[in-house]
């Protein structure tokens, strides 16, 4: 039977301390050493952010759910629980699409009818006269 693997615990001092560069994103810690080069924003962003918290900044940014998937190679651990952040920050993927505007009453009917009465009215009083 196989063990289940124990999550690693750092502290924010242990991010900031590290010798690797690691950031946090959501209270889970990344090694982005391997990443740097790769990085589509260039490996300065990353540099810049390591040591520390980049929930906020890798938000503003709305990384796409592929760069959220890749995030998982990256992963090392969790922030110790007493550490861990109050607020919450939603994740932000980017723009979403508007939804549709539905009214669902009377007034979703009415121009098609007024369109409907005016082309027959049309009909009646000025095409059908003028073919006779």
């Amino acid at each position: 039977m196989a063990k289940a693997k124990e999550t690693k615990t750092f502290s924010l001092k242990d991010v900031k301390e590290s010798k690797e560069p690691m950031l946090v994103i959501h209270d889970s810690v990344y090694n982005v050493a391997k990443f740097l080069e790769e990085h589509p924003g260039g490996e300065e962003v990353l540099i810049e952010q390591a040591g520390g918290d980049a929930t906020e900044a890798f938000e503003d940014v709305g990384h796409s759910a592929d760069a959220r998937e890749l995030m998982k190679d990256y992963y090392v651990g969790e922030v110790q629980a007493s550490e861990k952040r109050n607020e919450d920050i939603q994740p932000n993927t980017g723009p979403t699409p508007a939804a549709p505007k539905s009214n669902g009453g009377w007034s979703s009917w009415l121009l098609p009818l007024g369109i409907a009465i005016a082309a027959a009215l049309l009909y009646r009083f000025v095409i059908a006269p003028a073919a006779n």
